[in-house]
């Protein structure tokens, strides 16, 4: 169990500096399921072990008698290649990820450790986790498998690559969904910072072949408030190009952008039924797990 001194990192933007990465990922998660086992609230819950209630049809063999005469309660030994579901987790690591605001995490380190996270989850429910890594084109993709000892391939895979390069969010999408060759669900990390018609057509390209999209939308603070409050040049990260501005004399008609943007964005996969969930940088990493569970409650 968790000190409480561990429990206030799960909030922390400290979170995302802990070497390694899976050292995030374990107090991420391990302290979030402490809460929620804790809560009042049970619309959801997860099995985080190697059993599951025994259910009428299940082989005999396959009960653990060793828990039934702790518990008195049935349990079958659930193995490996009993998985309830494929997920891959595409992660953006374009340029663009790279922007942290007044000294604060990443996009992409807050990307990094939300992915990791998942890995762990899913992982501990003997589901299936594939991992894709992007900018234009994809770094890397490795496929859905069960074993818990391939979350620490999946892990290295995510401290190999540091974000860089342009953004095709659009061609990517349908790069991955072309090599998909199961049903599953697919989990897209970004700041979606490309023409939404083409991230939506992507989007649509997945849910066409049957796959289930749930979205984390990654944004720093000051990119959906332009809280800035003095004269700054802001230089694109992908681009290289730079402009001075006055913050005071731009930051209505940005707000009025981000806002249409967002709410494209949001209509859009709505339309498409993909769930969309938008997170701050400055927020803690329940948010997202939660949506996760949630999701896979309602998927159930």
């Amino acid at each position: 169990m968790l000190r409480a001194s561990e429990k206030e990192l799960v909030s922390s933007t400290l979170i995302h500096r802990l070497q390694p990465l899976s050292l995030r990922a374990k107090v991420v998660v391990e302290g979030y399921m402490t809460g929620l086992h804790r809560s009042p609230y049970h619309g959801f819950s997860v099995e985080f072990a190697e059993h599951r209630m025994y259910q009428p049809g299940d082989p005999l063999k396959h009960i653990d008698w060793k828990v039934l005469g702790r518990t008195d309660r049935h349990y079958i030994k659930q193995y490996q290649e009993e998985t309830n579901l494929r997920a891959t987790i595409l992660l953006d690591l374009s340029g663009s990820m790279g922007f942290a605001s007044g000294g604060e995490v990443s996009k992409a380190e807050y990307g990094r450790t939300l992915a990791a996270s998942l890995i762990y989850l899913l992982l501990n429910q003997r589901d299936a986790v594939g991992l894709g890594l992007f900018d234009t084109e994809l770094r890397e993709l490795l496929t859905p498998r069960s074993a818990l000892t391939w979350r620490n391939e999946l892990w290295a895979a995510l401290e190999r690559h540091e974000p860089s390069g342009e953004t095709k969010l659009g061609d990517v999408l349908h790069a991955v969904a072309e090599r998909l060759n199961r049903r599953g669900l697919v989990i897209l990390i970004s700041d979606l910072l490309d023409n939404p018609s083409d991230i939506l057509e992507g989007l649509h390209h997945f849910r066409h072949q049957g796959q289930d999209v749930l979205v984390f939308q990654i944004l720093d603070p000051r990119e959906l408030d332009f809280g800035f409050t003095r004269e700054s040049r802001f230089e694109g990260l992908e681009t290289g190009t730079s402009i001075a501005v006055n913050p005071w004399q731009v930051k209505e008609a940005y707000r009025e952008q981000m806002d249409e943007y967002l709410e494209t964005i949001k209509t859009g996969c709505a339309h498409h039924q993909v769930r969309h969930h938008l997170l701050s940088t400055d927020h803690p990493l329940e948010d997202a797990l939660t949506t996760l569970l949630l999701h896979l409650d309602q998927r159930a």
